[in-house]
């Protein structure tokens, strides 16, 4: 898996996702934008891969795309709608773009190099993990001041375990 991190400047959120689509598909590769101010870092997205992989391996898969799957685990939720808070929106928005080679392809880091080159097209300089907005993750996560003071897992722990949490939910 690689990560692309830069600032969308999106007229059209259709284009642009069936844009990355098409990168997607002319690289073998799953690709994913977020707004990256709603991602905990980068062990968030790799669990939500994690996480989305073995739902398809396993046949629970809820969205029959895999960056649909992956965007529901980032989110911590399986209705669409609810997840699709994480994505990007119209005007410029900070975002981290997760690019995955998919399962059989021949050379996984060539077709992952392939496809950050061609999303790092489309945003521009900035944004990435470091636009990351810690109250809004805690808010949409649903993390209250409560269970931090609890506990000495970080920020980033407790939202992989929400993304885990998703299992036992269905």
């Amino acid at each position: 898996m690689k990560v692309v991190e830069g600032v969308a400047d999106v007229d059209d959120v259709e284009a642009f996702v069936e844009t990355l689509g098409d990168v997607g598909d002319a690289t073998d590769c799953t690709v994913q934008a977020f707004d990256a101010r709603y991602v905990a870092g980068r062990t968030h997205l790799e669990s939500a891969l994690a996480h989305a992989d073995r739902a398809f391996e396993r046949g629970e898969n809820v969205a029959r795309e895999r960056a649909v799957e992956v965007l529901l685990y980032a989110a911590g939720r399986r209705q669409i709608r609810r997840a699709l808070t994480m994505g990007v929106e119209v005007g410029e928005t900070p975002t981290v773009v997760l690019v995955a080679a998919e399962t059989g392809v021949a050379d996984p880091d060539e077709a992952e190099q392939a496809a950050t080159n061609a999303v790092a097209e489309h945003l521009h300089p900035g944004g990435g993990f470091d636009a990351r907005d810690e109250a809004l993750i805690r808010e949409f996560f649903e993390i209250p001041d409560a269970e931090r003071a609890a506990t000495d897992a970080s920020l980033a722990d407790l939202v992989r375990e929400r993304v885990a949490l998703l299992d036992v939910e269905k």
